[in-house]
Parts: C-alpha cells; structure tokens; sequence
C-alpha cells in the first residue's frame, strides 16, 4: 500500500513537472524531472531493474535515435544551412518567402522530425532575414507551426507519432493515407493566418553584427548529402515493409557512423539525448503506474476506440494535455495506462495531440527550440505574439482534423489497420 501511495505520489510530482517546465526553486528541466522521478521508483524498490527496463519502449527509442543520427547527416552535409540561407536570400516577395518557409519545414518536418528542422533552420533563417532588413518574428513562428502542422503526416515526424505508431504497428503508407490530409490542410492554414497577421507583430530588429557572419547560400557537401539521402528512403522502406524496423533502423544509423570524413563524436554530438533520457523516464514512470490497474481511474480502464469518449473529448484532453504537460508525456501517459487503442483512435490521437501543439509556444518542444534559437541571435518573440498566430492556427487546423475524422472514419480510418 505504501508503494502504491508512492507511485501515485512521483506520478503527481513528475508531470506537475512536465507541466511547469521544471521543479520550483531547482534547476531541473523536464528531463531530470522524468529520470529522477524513475531512479526515486527504482531505488525505493516501487520497481524493480528487471521491471523498470520492460517498461522502456526500447523499439520506440531505437527508432529516435536512428532518426536522430540521419538529421545528424544532412546537418553535417550542409543540407540545413543551404535551405535556410537559399529562403532567406531569395529575390522573392515577402509573400512568396512565407510560402518557402511554410513548405519547407512542413515537408522536411515530415521526413526528418519537427526538432530537428526547427533546431537546424531557425539561425541561418534569422540571419538571413534580418541581413534583408526584414522581421524575423512571423518567419520564425511560421517555420514552427509548419514543421508541427508537417510532422502530423507522418510517423516519423516526430517523437509522439513514433511512438503512437510503434504502439498500435501502424504502416508508414497507412498513417500518411490517414493523417496526410489534415496535415497539409494546416500547412496552408499556417500560411494564410500569419500572412494576414505577420504586420502586428513588432517591428524589424536592429542589424547585430554577429548575425552578419551569412553571406551567400552555403555549398552542400555532396557525399555526405547522398548518404543522407540514401538512408532516408531506406528508412521509408524498412517502415513500408519491415517486421523489425528498429533492428533495422539502428542498422541504418550504424552504416551511417561508418564514415572515413565524419567523426563518431560529431555526428553522436547531434542527437537529442536529453529526448531520449525523457521518453526512458517517463516509460518508468507512467509504467509503474500503469503496472498497478487499481490505481488508474476507471475512465482509461477501457479500451479507446474513435467513439469510445467521443471524438470531442479526445480533441480537448490533446489540446489541454499539450499545452500543460507537453504532447509527447501527454501521449506517453495514454499509451500507458489504457489497455487497447483501436487504429482510428490512435490516428486521431496523433492528429489532435500535434497539431494542438501549435496553440502556445509551451505546447511542444519545436516551439521552445524556435524561440530560443531565435533568442540567441537577439530576436524575442513573446508569449503574446506567439499566442495572436498560433491559437486561430491550433483552433483551424484542429477544425480540420475533427472534420476529416469524421468524415473520413467509415471510409478511411476504419479500414487502415497496421
């Protein structure tokens, strides 16, 4: 009773965590919050190592890190760069280099995680812009927005798609069949509603000479590019036709760690260990409760089908969850502690805890990543301006997506199963 009253008790603490950011008065993010939480289980004997390991999705991470090591790839061939500085250099109306920006991070967002795009594009993006003597504030929200409206294609588009399609062994054709429409759908609605907003967003910020260091498009690295490209499609094979896709995404990332130019320290430098670290934390914690039936509310002791709690109250558990704990322990809390997902709702799941990501800038990683990028090259973007952009994005593009899964769930969903 005790460690059922413990378990409970991290629980509560970790995703207050989650939903802060952080532990009050400790320098803590929320991935010490996550693995804290799982050493606190396991030393206290609430679980056990053998139990603790089984609840960590090992494929799930697996897959992640592949994912990772390939985005190591292009940003080592220069790919980023060159995309970022040839948008922001272009002789192009401010209209059209909207559009670029929109498109660009949607697409790559789908392929390469939403994260990693963001992270990779936002500096030069910045520079290039401000170089113009343009506003970086409305490009950088939209490179954002898009790489989360973009990443709801795909399962590879970032870490809760991965897991969600991981956990029910949905296809790579299936959930973009599923998912691709509403996905694009936002993208344009990314488009119009910042294209219509972007001048009350502040003015241009002064020239800083330190983002005076772009000057014309960077030169792309062709072998290493290649490479990254080849194991790209590789990776949409192996997730089209695959039984063992994390065995065989590791092996992808491990040929790509075999190169006679690119250090294994460098490309290792690049992925995101603290994600990982986080998914692992809360795998423990969230199992631990999910280990003990009696303590989990009997409304996630169903199995969730598209009407199981109606779509509504799905839509609004992914909007309120993204934006206090964050999507991705949002989606790993649900996994957890319900038995059975039926196909449509895990489609739908994916859809409404993505794109609700784009209502505050607290409501995903990429987000946070996309400001404070920005930050470092002096260009602020405060939680107002994000929020006048991003809520009619999230509330529109979430309109969408209750549309298509209605609409599309006796002719598409339900007939997509793994």
């Amino acid at each position: 009773m005790e460690l059922d009253w413990l378990v409970i008790g991290v629980f509560a603490v970790v995703y207050l965590g989650m939903a802060l950011g952080r532990w009050p008065g400790l320098a803590i993010d929320r991935t010490g919050v996550a693995v804290i939480g799982a050493i606190v289980l396991s030393v206290s004997g609430a679980v056990d190592g053998r139990a603790a390991f089984h609840f960590i999705d090992f494929p799930t991470i697996a897959v992640l890190f592949a994912l990772m090591v390939i985005a190591a790839q292009f940003a080592a061939s220069g790919f980023f760069e060159w995309i970022g500085t040839g948008i922001a250099h272009g002789h192009v109306s401010q209209k059209v280099l909207l559009f670029h920006v929109v498109l660009t991070g949607g697409v790559l967002a789908a392929l390469l995680t939403n994260d990693v795009v963001v992270w990779a594009m936002t500096p030069v993006l910045v520079q290039g812009l401000l170089l113009r003597g343009l506003n970086p504030r409305p490009y950088v929200i939209a490179l954002a927005c898009a790489a989360n409206a973009g990443s709801a294609a795909t399962m590879i588009g970032n870490p809760q798609n991965l897991l969600i399609g991981e956990y029910g062994g949905l296809g790579f054709w299936p959930f973009l069949l599923a998912c691709g429409v509403p996905a694009a759908v936002s993208l344009a609605i990314v488009y119009g509603v910042i294209l219509k907003a972007r001048s009350g967003i502040g003015s241009a910020v002064p020239r800083n000479p330190a983002t005076e260091r772009v000057g014309q498009p960077a030169v792309l690295k062709r072998e290493p590019l290649a490479k990254a490209l080849v194991a790209t499609v590789a990776l949409v094979i192996v997730f089209s036709v695959a039984e063992e896709r994390a065995t065989w995404a590791l092996a992808i990332a491990g040929a790509l760690l075999l190169s006679r130019k690119l250090a294994t320290r460098q490309m290792l430098s690049m992925v995101d260990w603290h994600l990982l670290l986080l998914f692992a934390g809360l795998f423990v914690v969230t199992g631990a409760l999910g280990a003990r039936p009696a303590l989990i509310p009997g409304v996630f002791a169903a199995p969730i089908s598209v009407g199981a709690y109606g779509i509504e109250t799905l839509g609004a558990v992914a909007l309120a969850g993204s934006n206090t704990i964050g999507n991705v322990p949002l989606v790993v809390f649900l996994l957890s502690v319900t038995p059975d997902w039926t196909a449509p709702a895990l489609y739908s799941l994916a859809l409404f805890s993505t794109l609700s990501g784009n209502f505050l800038i607290v409501g995903s990683v990429a987000n946070i990543i996309a400001v404070e990028r920005a930050r470092s090259l002096g260009v602020t973007i405060g939680f107002v301006d994000y929020a006048r952009m991003g809520i009619p994005i999230t509330v529109l593009s979430l309109g969408v997506a209750y549309a298509w899964i209605r609409i599309g769930h006796p002719f598409v969903l339900s007939g997509i199963g793994g």
